[in-house]
Order: C-alpha cells, then structure tokens, then sequence
C-alpha cells in the first residue's frame, strides 16, 4: 500500500495512477478516477485525497430495483428515482456506494470527526512514528470573540488587529517551545514516542485513512456544512461536497434539494404556516411557540 506523503509531486502521483491503470468490469466514475490520488489542499497544512471507491449513481439505482446490469440507460428515470429516494429517506440503496479518504487535519478537527461513529478509521500512530513539525495557525480573519449565547459558537465582533497579532505569536511560540520539547525527550532523553507526544498542542497535525459509505456520509456532510460548524472542519466538509458532485453528480443534486437546503418543519409551524396562507396575522404571543422557536420559525421566511 502506497503511503501518499503530502510532499509527494505531481509526477510521482501521477506515475502511482499509473500503475493502477488496470480494466474492470465494475461500475466506475470518470469525475472520481480524475481525482485519485490527488491532493485538495485544506487550511494550511492539511488535504483530502480519494483513495479507493465503490459504487455510482447507477448502483444506487440498481440496488433499489434489484436489477442487475448497470440500471437504466434514461439519466431522467434514475434521477427520478434518486429524488425520490432522497426525498422519502430511504436509507439502504445509498449504502451501497463508499469511498475511502485520507486526510490530514489538525488534531482538534480529527477529535471532532471521529464523532462520527458510522465509519472505519484508521490514524497515524505517534505511538510508532514521530510527529512532522506542522502545526495549524489559523488566518486572522477567524479570530473574533466568544459569543454570549452559544457556548460552542463565535460571536461577529473581530478582534482587534494588535490582538489577533497577539494570539499569532503566542500560538506559534507555543508550537515552536512544544516542538522543541517533544524533540529534546525522544532525542535527548530517551522517552519512549507514546509519552513525548503529549506535549504537543491540539493544532498538531494527525492524517487518517477513513472509510464511509455514502449513506454515513451525507449526515456527516449535513452537519459539518451547516454554518454553525466549527469554520476548521467545514473547511474540509466542503472539499468534501465537491468530491461528492463529481463522484455521483445526480446524488449530489437530490442531496442539496432534499437534504442540505431543506428545512425540516413540526406540525406547529406547518398550522401557522396555513393561517397565514388564510390571511391570519399571527403575534409571537399567539403563535404558542417560544421565543427560540418563533425567532427559526420566522428566519425561514427572510430575504
């Protein structure tokens, strides 16, 4: 199994494909084999590559007819299908597709992403290895204040210039004495690598190969692209929606309608929703609804 370090060429990654330039009878996408193996670079250090794959649009088709062949040969009548799949969320058909990533991301992403329990995953191991010395530094532009509200969020107010200056050179003082440090125990001390690695910070980074079937994946992708996720990990969910459209372009559509951009509605605002269809002028007060839920049931209809 070939290892992909990021510091690999072009050349390189191109003479890898090649010697996996081999005739199959399966199911393949052109968008998907464009792609393999090559790096999407993330953040600052990090990337996304394909690895490995199984399944197109045309396996979810077949699966939910139990046909055998490649499905249809209308692209009409298999998005039809797919959009109504989506649409009524069944689940198995969409299991049958997967793919196989490996990506490198800061450790506090990865902690984030193995949240994600429907996967196999496997790290890199500072148990066996020594870590490089990367660390994430993110762009000024990301650094505002703790919002008041939500404990997990970010408020709209920047930091000022002088104190974003501030936290760049304390973050990478800190990474730079870390690093230091973890060198000076494996090199100078003898300390096994299992220990020295807990000196380092959470903006280390850490690669992981990560398998997933499509499925798994598209609520991964409805999480992790919601503007509330955290900016790091959407980062990477957006690279990965891009894979998504070229890997199985008409799930990708019925995804977005259906799933990403949707809104999910209870039975509350679906009968506001008709009084107001009747002309009815409805109050927060005599919609029955909580503060919090008049102010998302109201959002839905800003411009």
């Amino acid at each position: 199994m070939h290892n992909f370090p990021t510091e690999l060429s072009e050349a390189e990654i191109n003479k890898i494909r090649d010697e996996f330039q081999t005739k199959t009878v399966r199911v393949t996408s052109p968008g998907l084999e464009e792609m393999l193996y090559k790096p999407i670079p993330i953040l600052d250090h990090g990337f996304i590559r394909v690895i490995d794959y199984m399944g197109t649009d045309a396996s979810i088709v077949q699966a939910a007819r139990v046909s055998y062949g490649a499905g249809t040969k209308k692209i009409q009548e298999d998005r039809g299908l797919i959009n109504y799949l989506m649409r009524h969320h069944h689940t198995t058909p969409f299991e049958m597709c997967e793919i196989k990533l490996h990506v490198k991301m800061p450790i506090f992403v990865a902690r984030q992403w193995v949240r994600h329990r429907t996967a196999s995953l496997n790290e890199y191991s500072a148990r066996y290895s020594v870590l490089s010395k990367e660390f994430y530094i993110p762009e000024i532009s990301q650094f505002t204040t703790q919002s008041e509200v939500n404990k997990q969020g970010k408020s709209a107010e920047e930091l000022s210039e002088s104190h974003s200056e501030e936290i760049i050179g304390i973050l990478k003082q800190s990474c730079t004495d870390a690093y230091e440090k973890y060198s000076h125990m494996l090199e100078d001390l003898s300390l096994t690598r299992e220990l020295a690695r807990i000196v380092l910070p959470l903006n280390a980074y850490t690669e992981i190969y990560w398998k997933i079937d499509l499925h798994n994946l598209m609520n991964f992708l409805k999480l992790r692209t919601d503007p509330h996720a955290q900016y790091e990990i959407r980062c990477y969910a957006d690279a990965i929606m891009k894979i998504l459209e070229k890997w199985l372009p008409l799930t990708h559509e019925a995804f977005l309608n259906y799933r990403k951009e949707a809104i999910s509605l209870p039975k509350g605002n679906i009968e506001l929703i008709k009084r107001m269809l009747r002309g009815e002028t409805i109050t927060p007060e005599e919609s029955g609804l909580s503060r919090g839920e008049w102010q998302e049931f109201w959002s839905i209809f800003k411009e």
